[in-house]
């Protein structure tokens, strides 16, 4: 009994330790303890203030964009096979309801080519309809299918670019989403704590990531562990054209890596038109790439000139991936030898995420100021403090000395909550205050019910051991019951609602799990200490 009691005993020393640590850290003064607790404890956009933007994605850019890279390349492809058009051209389109009406028209194909045409389009064009308008003209249509996916494709890519180019501004606890239901697939919302200028936001969002592929130097190829190494071997001086660019840490990465590599890139981001992960013949992960027409000549003409030389995939002036040229790459090529799918992945996703693959269009905007967000968190504040007041008053009254132990597992179960959005870097927001309110609760709604079991239990004379060990035997199925099917509403509210629903939900949640374990496990240690005393108890306070 004992040894089992110092187990958990030591159990719960090292959960509050690890939680005070996860809300406060290591404080060396009062004016770091409160710095810490701001850092760690993050306020969303209604406590903090900030921007909020409804943008809308011109997916008819991309429609157009393709079709325009299309027609290049199938310029090139005529002129190969000497099939003579007089005229390509690409319809209009000015909104994201002319989407779906974006035609390629090709004019004067020679009649007795019409076969070598038809056969062309349908072996390299196989996402557009090839319609014969005349002898010699004809139009060419996305498939619907492959429409919808690549509006759904320019859609994602949007908010990626526009959450990385947020990201590494450090704009803290920022939310790129869709929003809206059918009818408004296209449009993003957009919240940056902190950000109060719309007009300012509109300038980060507008502004997209750069992404470079270039040389890397071929005397240096293998990189430098530091800046101040780098310059100490290159005689204090980075050689004309060429430019020093810190590698993105790598997972179980030691220390940094610098490259020195060519200042004109080989290609830009806005010659990229996909990247995706796979795997080659026996089975290493690699990312899969293709560019546009020109991108592809230029890449081509580079990588034959410089195979088993390595170049350097770089994003925002950081480089994300460093690989040999095993071959001349044209319009497609792939980078090969990467540790993981994880690697791949994330490769893949610079790669797309290069440059915006489509305008966006500001549809409403609104900044909140922390005014609001001062007042919510004090109002919060107060009716979190008068609330727990009145519980703990109840507590000590109806169930005496017991009280205390609620009263003990409720302070808890709020330290444990505030540690988990600590950890999980999650926002605290006005709906998410809520949810602290609500766990506290059900928190006390789940002592009250392994209380009101050990009284039934006393009254039907059992002893005050016995009589324990059968109260929160017996409400331990009550209190599980109760706390699943609360988590289990709270999990449709996080699939189905928005930023601030979604806020809620998971507060609540954590809360739920913290309450299972302070109402069960800490309170049954409490009790068990009271009762594993020297003298026997033949009454309990309670």
């Amino acid at each position: 009994m004992r040894k089992n009691l110092t187990t958990r005993t030591v159990i719960i020393v090292v959960t509050i330790l690890v939680c005070i640590f996860g809300i406060i850290g290591i404080p060396k003064s009062k004016t770091e303890l409160l710095d810490n607790l701001k850092t760690n404890i993050r306020l969303g956009l209604d406590l903090k203030g900030g921007s909020h933007l409804v943008m809308e994605v011109q997916v008819q850019d991309a429609a157009v964009g393709d079709a325009r890279q299309s027609i290049e390349r199938l310029q090139e492809e005529l002129k190969k096979q000497n099939i003579g058009w007089t005229s390509m051209d690409v319809s209009d389109a000015h909104t994201v309801a002319d989407v779906d009406n974006v035609v390629i028209t090709i004019k004067g194909i020679p009649a007795t080519q019409s076969g070598d045409f038809r056969n062309l389009i349908g072996a390299n064009y196989s996402t557009y309809v090839l319609t014969t308008l005349n002898s010699t003209d004809y139009s060419m249509k996305m498939k619907p299918s492959d429409l919808v996916e690549m509006k759904k494709e320019t859609v994602a890519r949007t908010i990626d670019t526009i959450s990385n180019r947020i990201n590494e501004l450090g704009v803290a606890e920022s939310s790129v989403q869709q929003y809206g239901q059918s009818g408004s697939d296209y449009q993003i919302l957009i919240q940056l704590p902190g950000v109060d200028d719309p007009a300012r936001a509109r300038q980060l969002i507008g502004t997209t990531a750069m992404l470079e592929i270039t040389g890397v130097d071929k005397a240096h190829d293998t990189g430098f562990s530091s800046r101040e190494d780098a310059l100490a071997k290159l005689g204090g001086i980075v050689p004309l054209n060429e430019k020093l660019v810190r590698a993105k840490p790598r997972a179980g990465a030691q220390g940094e890596e610098w490259y020195l590599v060519n200042k004109i890139p080989v290609i830009t981001g806005k010659e990229m038109r996909n990247a995706r992960p796979g795997q080659d013949d026996v089975r290493k992960w690699q990312t899969s790439f293709t560019l546009s027409p020109d991108g592809g000549k230029k890449f081509g003409k580079f990588t034959g000139e410089h195979v088993n030389d390595k170049l350097a995939v770089i994003l925002d002036n950081q480089i994300v991936s460093v690989a040999t040229i095993n071959e001349k790459i044209e319009d497609s090529g792939r980078i090969m030898g990467l540790a993981s799918d994880e690697e791949a992945t994330d490769l893949s996703r610079y790669l797309r995420s290069g440059s915006l693959p489509a305008g966006v269009k500001p549809l409403y905007e609104n900044s909140v100021g922390p005014s609001l967000g001062a007042d919510s968190i004090h109002q919060g504040i107060v009716s979190g403090i008068a609330g727990l007041t009145a519980v703990v008053c109840v507590m000590l009254f109806y169930y005496k000395r017991s009280g205390v132990n609620a009263v003990l597992a409720l302070v808890l179960n709020t330290v444990i909550l505030l540690a988990a959005i600590s950890y999980f870097h999650a926002a605290l927001t006005l709906p998410g205050i809520a949810g602290v309110i609500l766990t506290i609760g059900m928190a006390v709604d789940s002592n009250v019910l392994i209380f009101e079991r050990i009284r039934e239990e006393l009254r039907t004379g059992k002893g005050v051991i016995a009589a324990v060990d059968a109260g929160f035997g017996k409400a331990w199925w009550t209190i599980v019951d109760t706390h699943v099917t609360t988590v289990v509403s709270c999990a449709f509210l996080f699939l189905f609602g928005e930023g601030p629903v979604r806020g809620f939900a998971v507060t609540l949640t954590i809360g739920l799990i913290a309450n299972i374990f302070t109402a069960v496990f800490v309170s049954r240690t409490i009790f068990d200490y009271e009762l594993s005393g020297t003298r026997r108890m033949e009454t309990l306070s309670i």
